[in-house]
């Protein structure tokens, strides 16, 4: 496998990891809303929820698939562009797609913080690390 179709097969771990969460979303959901008779136009906006339902772990967790994870794939997608993707970019793409799953798995069931934060710490530094990493590789052969 190229170092290329490892970036494709990591954003596709971590688009996976998406559809799990909207899935555990979705079964969490129904199931509060039929326990308490809600009916889903109550539930139109965000405060109709925060009103109103208490099991919000996978919906706060889908929401974080989407921050600091899209600088994961902008990374990818500009390594698989440029055609640049060291080995340790690899290794360090398959490290981030593993503490996502993790922070995913702690936040979707029992949400102990104390555990998360640093799970979630360790992804978020990783990334800076990879992107200034990256941005520092590729000028400096660019200009060589």
């Amino acid at each position: 496998m190229t170092n290329q179709q490892h970036l494709v097969a990591a954003c596709a771990a971590m688009t996976f990891l998406v559809l799990l969460v909207a899935l555990r979303l979705l079964q969490n959901r129904i199931r509060e809303m039929r326990s308490k008779r809600i009916h889903p136009q109550a539930t139109a906006n965000s405060i109709q929820v925060a009103a109103r339902l208490e099991n919000v772990q996978a919906a706060d967790n889908y929401k974080n698939l989407f921050e600091a994870p899209v600088l994961f794939y902008a990374l990818c997608a500009i390594a698989i562009a440029t055609g640049f993707a060291p080995n340790w970019l690899i290794v360090g793409a398959w490290i981030f797609v593993c503490l996502r799953y993790l922070h995913s798995f702690i936040q979707c069931t029992y949400n102990k913080v104390m555990h998360r934060f640093p799970v979630f710490m360790s992804g978020l530094v990783l990334l800076v690390v990879l992107w200034i990493s990256y941005a520092v590789d590729f000028l400096s052969r660019a200009a060589a």
